[in-house]
């Protein structure tokens, strides 16, 4: 595993021409190539846009209120305009759906823009989901860039940018804020930049039931630093304990919170999650599920789902092999074990993993290393993986009936 403080520098850069040289060469400034990640990855999202535009004008559907009032959408602007408590769901008798079951972080950034910009709530969610959508592939560049080399970044932040799911990072949901500050959490980790780990941790787990999964990567990163300062006989720092410290106190407060609130301190939250047939079972559930889908005749959906964690399995076993630093590991550990464990929902397992970046890692090595020898057949890869997301996420948003 790589040393939390010892992440690779970026490449040397070539040096500049001569004074000799340079009046004959253009007066060319290069984009950073931050911008240019950022571009192609706010260009592959916008095209998606694009394509649900038309669904939705073949379907006499607005695209706003596909995009900023679909599914989990609703409940979030609801919180957002009205506070906690103010809808509650009989779905089915022993199924009760209520608004405790989102975290607060979205919402109230949600409240916050609505209130200073002239825009309507789901216009607000929508620039808060693409703001943090944004930062997100920024972060996966510049992590990716650091560990790997510029190349690699940007196919990660590619690669994000065309999953199957990845028309929910167009959409009023919660998963790049996660995806965001998960991120940038790990950055600082692995830089050594404990305070900032732990907050920016400490807001993830604000953003998502799963958000935990940053806190225990930021967790076992101080821990491993621990470990080798004591082997090492170095003196650990204060910012390392309080960035530990801090790091799980998000999620941790409002599990609390929502406990107090429904009178059942340890278990409150959780009795919520079970209200909306959501519940860690270790799997049984979910392996039941597969069991129907392989007997019985089912919508799409569910089988791309069950691809998708296959999948997902698969990644995370080369991620595995890569050999990549151990808060990565253990932050995506984390959010697959959660996501295969977890019972209900299974046609959304596929949008709990998209914050789970790293798993593409192995896959951006190996485009990285068929670019350098075969660039056509990265292209068509590239192109190929594309025209999949944009069609699918039509599918999805527009047609597929299915929760997201």
């Amino acid at each position: 595993m790589s040393h939390p403080r010892t992440i690779a520098p970026p490449a040397p850069q070539p040096p500049a021409a001569g004074p000799g040289t340079q009046r004959y060469r253009p007066a060319i400034r290069r984009l950073p190539p931050v911008v240019t990640a950022l571009g192609l990855f706010a260009a592959v999202r916008l095209v998606g846009v694009l394509a649900v535009a038309v669904a939705a004008s073949a379907t006499d559907r607005s695209l706003f209120r596909l995009l900023g009032r679909s599914w989990d959408s609703v409940w979030y602007l609801g919180i957002a305009a009205h506070g906690y408590g103010h809808r509650t769901t009989h779905y089915r008798p022993g199924v009760i759906f209520s608004d405790l079951a989102f975290f607060p972080l979205y919402p109230g950034l949600v409240r916050a823009v609505e209130s200073v910009l002239p825009v309507s709530w789901g216009a607000a969610a929508l620039l808060v989901s693409w703001t943090a959508a944004a930062a997100a592939a920024c972060g996966i560049f510049v992590l990716g860039s650091r560990l790997y080399g510029r190349p690699v970044g940007l196919l990660l932040v590619l690669l994000w940018g065309v999953m199957p799911h990845s028309v929910v990072l167009s959409m009023a949901y919660t998963e790049p804020l996660l995806t965001a500050f998960a991120v940038w959490a790990l950055y600082a980790a692995l830089s050594g930049r404990w305070v900032w780990a732990g907050s920016l941790a400490a807001l993830a787990g604000l953003s998502r039931p799963n958000g935990f999964a940053v806190a225990a990567a930021v967790l076992a990163a101080a821990a491993q630093e621990l470990w080798r300062a004591r082997r090492e006989g170095r003196k650990v720092v204060h910012r390392l304990w309080t960035g530990a410290l801090i790091a799980p106190a998000g999620w941790c407060a409002y599990v609390t919170w929502v406990g107090l609130r429904r009178n059942d301190l340890p278990g409150g939250y959780f009795k919520v999650q079970s209200d909306w047939g959501s519940r860690f079972d270790f799997g049984v559930g979910a392996f039941q599920f597969v069991g129907v889908l392989l007997t019985r005749t089912s919508r799409f959906v569910f089988p791309i789902a069950l691809v998708t964690v296959l999948v997902a399995v698969l990644l995370f076993a080369l991620l595995l092999a890569e050999r990549v630093p151990l808060p990565l590991v253990v932050y995506t550990g984390v959010l697959l074990v959660v996501a295969l464990g977890g019972s209900g929902f299974f046609e959304s397992k596929p949008r709990f993993l998209l914050p789970a970046f790293p798993l593409l890692i192995p896959p951006a090595l190996a485009l990285a290393r068929t670019a350098r020898a075969r660039p056509g057949h990265a292209i068509v890869v590239i192109t190929f993986l594309t025209g999949l997301s944009l069609s699918y996420g039509v599918f999805l948003i527009a047609f597929g009936r299915a929760p997201l």
